[in-house]
């Protein structure tokens, strides 16, 4: 659903009650999207703001599906403008929402900008959303950042895997069956943003164990399938590059 016509800002249900917020760039070559993915429950959580510009389309966004003054996470894999330069904007809207991240990202930045203290997650620690229960999963450095980290829909088995699987273009369908291994390969190798740590092999693994079935990307098509055959196969990329 179109909710912005201007902008091209979607929002689409990828898994019961996980909705994918998208952006598309046209100005930045080749094109991009930047996603956002609300979890609406008992305790809503939103996993990614976007960029504090794309606030107001966010904001709209998440009002077609539900009151913003409901949030009660507003979480992200690393602390980076795309992924929460809005956090203080929505924690003016939600009085009651918090942010959510990891113990790291909780101490170098978030409660020293945030205008309220996070709520730091431990490796394997979840938080219970109603119908919904989310783990989050330490990965320092996969693909970049000390303080990266997934969380991990247990319910449904979506994986919120942030920009493991980043797609260019601005053209994407909400949800896909087709390969984004390829493109988000050959985007990574255009870009070179993976930190290529000699510990990705074991985190790949571990994420691969939960079987999600479905990956809510931050660039790109979210995707349906097999996500642990897909996880592993990133990671024998992986290998080879490190090899």
């Amino acid at each position: 659903m179109i909710t912005d016509h201007a902008s091209g800002t979607s929002i689409d249900e990828i898994a019961p009650g996980i909705y994918r917020i998208s952006t598309p760039v046209d100005k930045i070559p080749g094109g991009f999207t930047f996603n956002r993915y609300l979890i609406v429950d008992d305790e809503p959580l939103l996993f990614h703001t976007g960029l504090r510009r794309m606030f107001p389309l966010t904001r709209d966004a998440i009002g077609a599906v539900m009151p913003v003054e409901r949030l009660r996470h507003v979480a992200f894999s690393h602390y980076e403008a795309d992924e929460c330069g809005a956090l203080n904007e929505f924690l003016a809207m939600a009085p009651h929402a918090v942010p959510l991240c990891n113990e790291v990202a909780a101490r170098v930045s978030v409660n020293d900008i945030a205008d309220r203290p996070a709520r730091a997650l431990a490796d394997g620690e979840t938080v219970a959303l109603g119908r919904h229960r989310v783990r989050w999963f330490d990965t320092p450095h996969l693909p970049h950042a000390w303080e990266c980290g997934f969380l991990m829909e247990e319910t449904t088995r979506t994986l919120l895997c942030g920009d493991l699987f980043a797609q260019g273009g601005a053209n994407h369908p909400a949800l896909t069956e087709t390969d984004i291994l390829e493109p988000s390969e050959a985007f990574r190798a255009s870009k070179d943003y993976y930190s290529h740590t000699k510990n990705a092999p074991a985190m790949i693994e571990r994420l691969a164990a939960t079987r999600p079935t479905t990956l809510a990307c931050m660039h790109g098509a979210a995707w349906r399938g097999d996500g642990a055959r897909l996880l592993r196969a990133l990671g024998e990329r992986l290998d080879r590059a490190a090899a």
